[in-house]
């Protein structure tokens, strides 16, 4: 498998990049069946495996994937993430300094290993100054703990304000952006791709498959029944009717291009210039060899003009609740005046 430069560190990975979220409770409980898959993939030429500390529930994730890679540490770049709730005490999450010491070195601990080739804020942390949060993270960074820093679904504003800082104050800057990206949630390319462009930043892309809906086996004849975690996660997500409508759509461009719709959805993330490497999830090995069967095929210029027409560039199909919403989103109170205020007399 080619390999492509992370960003400006230097640093080569393939462009696919095993995730590892359905790696425990969530999906695939066995660690040997984990561990399996994970051995698969690196010998199937994937050399870029993302994790997080709170997959599996408590780090259970990152206890699975250090143990697959004894023996093969060195043939992979490992990336993992932090910010997200890791017991109820309210300070162990966020990205304030008090959590990064203590998050860094759990997961050390966990993954077995004495550095993080790429250590990821999970979610952007609002109650938390950002020169405060690189502060943090340039100390593993000079220590050696940590390779290289990144960030995941982060805002356009948040990714400039971030290297605003870091150019000022002389702190590790973000190297990488984790966006969601895929056919059907396409908003990235407005901001998001050209400002990490910008900035030299790798890109690595999660949900190229938008939660499945990009199989085709969640629509049209093929519906198969939504599990309990995407009921839970994303029910808009898994039934609008757009992206229904989309999907099926796109199942006929896929045909007629000879590839089934997965391969040429993966096909799609990659072909993307700003994009570095696309975030596969294998449960099963099936599923993962039908996903590194992917990598024979590339798109034409006549595909992604079809794709185009189907789902326009820099726009999202539908409605969603699976992605990053602000607080400026979430909180009425940011976006309504004081009722005494609405007037305009």
């Amino acid at each position: 498998m080619k390999t492509r430069t992370l960003g400006r560190t230097g640093i080569r990975v393939s462009p696919y990049c095993l995730g590892t979220m359905m790696f425990g409770p969530a999906g695939s409980p066995d660690p040997a069946d984990c561990r399996r898959i994970i051995h698969r993939a690196l010998d199937g030429g994937i050399n870029f495996l993302d994790t997080a500390d709170v997959y599996g529930g408590a780090g259970e994730t990152e206890r699975i994937v250090g143990a697959a890679l004894v023996g093969r540490r060195d043939e992979v770049v490992l990336a993992t993430k932090f910010s997200g709730p890791m017991s109820d005490d309210p300070n162990h999450r966020g990205a304030s300094r008090r959590w990064i010491v203590a998050a860094v070195e759990g997961s050390l601990r966990r993954l077995g290993v004495d550095h993080i080739d790429l250590y990821q804020i999970h979610h952007f942390d609002a109650d938390t100054d950002m020169e405060e949060t690189l502060s943090a993270l340039t100390d593993p960074v000079t220590s050696g703990k940590v390779r290289a820093i990144g960030s995941s679904s982060f805002l356009a504003s948040d990714i400039v304000e971030a290297h605003w800082i870091s150019q000022r104050r002389g702190l590790a800057a973000l190297h990488t952006e984790q966006p969601s990206y895929s056919i059907l949630a396409r908003g990235v390319e407005r901001e998001i791709l050209p400002v990490c462009a910008k900035y030299g930043m790798g890109v690595l892309t999660w949900s190229p498959l938008s939660w499945g809906l990009l199989t085709g086996k969640y629509s049209g004849s093929g519906q198969t029944p939504l599990s309990p975690e995407r009921q839970k996660w994303g029910p808009r997500h898994m039934t609008d009717r757009d992206k229904h409508a989309a999907v099926e759509k796109l199942l006929t461009v896929a045909d007629d291009a000879g590839m089934s719709l997965t391969h040429m959805a993966l096909a799609f993330v990659v072909a993307h210039p700003g994009v570095t490497s696309a975030i596969i999830g294998p449960r099963t090995m099936d599923q993962l060899e039908d996903l590194l069967a992917g990598t024979e095929h590339s798109l034409s210029d006549d595909v992604l003009d079809a794709i185009d027409a189907i789902a326009p560039p820099g726009a999202d199909i539908g409605v969603t609740d699976i992605e990053y919403r602000p607080p400026a989103i979430q909180t009425p109170a940011l976006r309504r005046r004081p009722p005494a205020e609405r007037g305009v007399l």
